[in-house]
């Protein structure tokens, strides 16, 4: 009998709500659902207070996504997704939420969330999503000042490194301990291509090198090219960092070496700031629209 294939690169899906909130007694509802290339996400704010989300990979259909992430997030509240007065869409396919009233880019959600999320001392703040990199400035209210986006590659981003946990038979979430897991830094892979980073890192096997190795060999890889996005932008502290990466120690403590200094920390899921920025987003052009209608009257 054939033995189902072990997939290193699952990543933990989730989904949560608030038990002590009765959302029936709420003035105002919304939402923000942020589809990405690899990931989605889905956070309801009741009276701008978080009450439910859900966290889980993107398939193959956007709308189709959409849907599902609201729907976990929402599954056990007796919430339905028409009983949300405004939602936003944003990601990578945040044109294809069908149930959304509006769509804002992943750049100004992400901004406005990890201010929610880190606090607002946040000035600038790296996004490592799935298929891209994003090192945005922002001011106290989370209001975008400027940005940097690469996405010709997907060597420095979160489908990267589910490629490599593949590889190298780690389990995603340990890829980062075990990378630190060296007497000594090792030089970088390839950092051009995920492609050409997998050749190399099955190279560096045949040779000998133990797993922990090869891990810190990508993860150094992995570091240096965002290292060289927040340099060309300038980073001004603080520094938040958002997406699934950001949960990888073995990337956010070389490029705290490389900074000199330690990024913002925090006990919320950093992979919701663009769906929460997004849900907030909801929350102030729910009260904009409702206040015109009451002026047209």
């Amino acid at each position: 009998m054939a033995t189902e294939k072990k997939e290193y690169w699952r990543w933990h899906e989730y989904n949560w709500h608030d038990p002590d909130i009765d959302w029936r007694d709420a003035e105002i509802i919304t939402a923000g659902v942020d589809v990405g290339s690899v990931s989605s996400q889905a956070v309801i704010l009741v009276d701008g207070k978080i009450y439910a989300c859900a966290n889980m990979r993107t398939g193959h259909s956007s709308p189709e996504s959409a849907r599902k992430v609201a729907n976990w997030a929402l599954e056990g509240t007796g919430m339905r997704i028409e009983d949300i007065h405004y939602v936003v869409g944003t990601g990578y396919g945040r044109v294809k939420v069908p149930f959304a009233n509006r769509a804002i880019t992943e750049i100004a959600c992400h901004a406005r969330g990890a201010v929610e999320i880190y606090g607002n001392s946040v000035r600038t703040v790296l996004d490592m999503g799935g298929q891209d990199l994003k090192v945005i400035r922002c001011d106290e209210r989370g209001k975008v000042l400027n940005f940097l986006m690469n996405e010709k590659c997907a060597a420095g981003t979160g489908r990267g490194m589910e490629v490599m946990a593949d590889l190298l038979g780690v389990p995603i979430g340990e890829v980062g301990p075990r990378s630190l897991q060296v007497d000594e830094e090792p030089p970088p892979v390839s950092n051009t291509c995920v492609l050409f980073a997998k050749s190399e890192a099955l190279g560096l096997l045949r040779e000998g090198w133990p797993t922990e190795k090869v891990l810190a060999a990508f993860c150094r890889a992995m570091t240096d090219r965002v290292y060289a996005l927040l340099e060309e932008l300038g980073v001004q502290r603080d520094l938040a960092i958002t997406g699934g990466i950001a949960k990888n120690v073995g990337i956010v403590k070389r490029l705290e070496r490389k900074l000199g200094f330690e990024a913002l920390k925090t006990e919320k899921d950093p992979q919701l700031a663009g769906a929460w920025g997004a849900a907030l987003f909801a929350k102030v052009l729910y009260q904009k629209e409702r206040a015109q209608k009451r002026q047209a009257c």
